[in-house]
């Protein structure tokens, strides 16, 4: 059980709440490699996937996990959504409500639409990508990868090389580690950093060549 009720921002989830996602992960994970790749998890459940942004990997994911947890997965695409009439996201929000839905999972290329969601619904919300903000989802994949690549967290140095001024996955990341023990270095050119990169809560490096020697993982 998560302290929070949706997954908006990284920091929603505390240390806590991210090691117990990254095992239950790792429980989960076996099923892939069965026959028959079903679990009655979330049986009688309904997840819609809203991606109002294209997406291929991120929504694909979220459909076939939702899937193999038995859940009953309904997609929304922008070229589908009354968006496309005008329809606000405030609308969306009551319309999916009306369904009587559990989670919803949204992309969005503005910054803050996953939170609009939440304040007009009563189903869970899990933001998978919003503008240059954040992908918590994604992060919390990037943490569970390096715990199963070096055996740990607490302790690791990450650069994370990019372009980082517009770099969601730099938003999640960042506090992710930083949360897990985890020691960031946000790493790229001037021009593609943010006015202010140290408000990241990051080291910053503008060349991978500085800090090479003292990362045990690099993240393009």
């Amino acid at each position: 059980m998560l302290s929070c009720r949706h997954i908006i921002d990284i920091e929603d989830l505390t240390a806590d709440d991210i090691l117990s996602v990254l095992d239950a992960a790792e429980s989960f994970k076996e099923v892939n490699e069965r026959r028959i790749k079903k679990l009655p998890t979330l049986r009688g459940r309904t997840v819609i996937n809203l991606f109002l942004e294209p997406s291929t990997r991120t929504r694909t994911s979220f459909e076939i996990a939702a899937k193999r947890l038995s859940a009953d997965a309904i997609n929304f695409s922008a070229s589908t959504s009354a968006t496309v009439k005008g329809e606000s996201l405030a609308d969306t929000a009551e319309t999916l409500s009306a369904m009587a839905c559990d989670l919803v999972v949204v992309r969005h290329k503005y910054a803050g639409a996953p939170r609009i969601l939440a304040e007009h619904m009563d189903a869970h919300v899990i933001n998978g990508g919003d503008g240059m903000h954040q992908h918590p989802t994604q992060a919390l994949l990037d943490l569970f990868t390096m715990r199963e690549r070096t055996g740990r967290l607490e302790g690791l140095t990450v650069a994370i090389v990019g372009d980082i001024a517009h770099s969601r996955v730099a938003g999640s990341l960042v506090p992710a580690l930083r949360a897990v023990g985890a020691t960031p270095i946000v790493v790229g050119p001037p021009t593609l950093m943010p006015a202010r990169p140290e408000a990241l809560g990051a080291e910053v490096a503008f060349s991978l060549d500085e800090v090479i020697g003292e990362i045990d993982v690099a993240y393009m």
